[in-house]
């Protein structure tokens, strides 16, 4: 299947700011690719992309002061199969991890594993581990917190999601990251396009999504606390320890969102020829 997906977005700046934007898509998808994939910035505005410390594709850019408009509109391929499910992935001991895998074990700014440790092992430490416990936790989180827009905090920590009981789908990650890894599973959390594919369309304008992976059997497997069942596809923009490290944007400097809209549709005959039609 094919997913046309892409953003329209616009900040105020009320001076030259410096910004990095994290939109592109990750390298992982890009030979999935089946347009041109470009970030377009209003007023011929120039920027360099470069990638941080987890591989994700950050944009440089200053923005001077006015509106700046933020584009883009691609085409991606996809294999249009649910996430897997893997009842038999099993935990691996600490010691047996990669390296490079240890960091997402570790407490961070959203992710504050030593809130919610003695929490996690009481309510977890029975549960079979590998798959069944990762899943215990989803299920667990998925019933904890009411979802809804107007919840969103952009700095509630995963034990204040927990207690509030409330939030956006970045708190269900943050929550489920979190308790994952006070069981010793690492957890990383994922931003990207989820569009409404193979599911009842959500009447809420559409938002990039967040989701997190979980290290089990030597590879990372997918995992979404706010849905709960495995959905098709997730495009991945970047992944991190939570979303401190994937923001979609980051202003050095006072600005406004002035509009925003985010795209993700499947490429059918019928929207394609209205598409040619327009």
């Amino acid at each position: 299947m094919k997913i046309r997906a892409g953003y329209d977005i616009a900040f105020q700046c009320f001076q030259e700011t410096p910004m990095v934007l994290m939109l592109s898509v990750h390298p992982s998808r890009a030979p999935d690719l089946r347009s041109e994939h470009r970030i377009s910035l209003s007023g011929g505005i120039a920027s360099r992309d470069y990638l941080d410390m987890f591989g994700n594709v950050c944009t440089r850019l200053v923005a001077p002061p006015g509106v700046i408009e933020i584009r883009n509109d691609f085409v991606i391929a996809d294999s249009g199969r649910p996430d897997e499910v893997a009842p038999a992935a099993r935990q691996w001991a600490i010691d047996a991890l990669p390296d490079d895998v240890l960091v997402y074990l570790m407490g961070s700014r959203y992710c504050d594993t030593q809130r919610l440790s003695e929490l996690a092992w009481s309510l977890f430490g029975g549960v079979a581990e590998g798959w069944p416990r990762v899943q215990a936790i989803c299920d667990y989180v998925h019933d904890r917190i009411e979802f809804g827009y107007h919840h969103a905090r952009c700095d509630r920590t995963a034990s204040e999601g927990h207690a509030e009981q409330i939030g956006v789908c970045r708190d269900f990650a943050h929550l489920a990251v979190t308790l994952c890894r006070c069981m010793n599973i690492p957890a990383r959390y994922c931003t990207g396009y989820l569009g409404d594919i193979g599911v009842p369309r959500d009447p809420a304008p559409m938002d990039f999504s967040a989701w997190f992976e979980a290290f089990l059997d030597g590879r990372w497997f997918t995992f979404d606390a706010r849905h709960n069942h495995p959905r098709i596809g997730r495009v991945v923009i970047a992944r991190g320890r939570d979303a401190a490290d994937v923001a979609i944007s980051t202003a050095f400097g006072i600005t406004q969102l002035a509009r925003f809209a985010v795209t993700t549709d499947e490429v059918t005959d019928e929207n394609r020829k209205a598409q040619e039609a327009a």
